[in-house]
């Protein structure tokens, strides 16, 4: 969803889409609060460049919407990194 949407090449947060046997569960997380009307297009465009590119029948799209930021990004390299440098949690810090 970066870039592209609503002819701009701003980032406007991410989506994850789901399918189902019945339905197509999304969750929207976008960076920014957008207006109701900029909101509906955008999922229409989601509908269409995502889900109905799937190909896949269904009976409903579902859409969950958030507004966040983004706080970092975590992988298993990272992971990896903070445990040889000694930093992580103790029994300690869990209480």
């Amino acid at each position: 969803m970066q870039g592209s949407s609503l002819q701009s090449n701003n980032r406007l947060g991410t989506v994850d889409i789901h399918f189902t046997t019945a339905a197509v569960h999304g969750t929207l997380i976008l960076e920014r609060e957008l207006e109701e009307a900029d909101l509906t297009k955008l999922i229409e465009q989601i509908d269409e460049d995502l889900v109905l590119s799937a190909d896949m029948p269904r009976d409903d799209f579902l859409v969950s919407v958030y507004v966040g930021k983004d706080v970092g990004f975590y992988s298993d390299e990272y992971f990896a990194e903070e445990s040889d440098n000694g930093i992580g949690f103790s029994d300690e810090d869990e209480e």
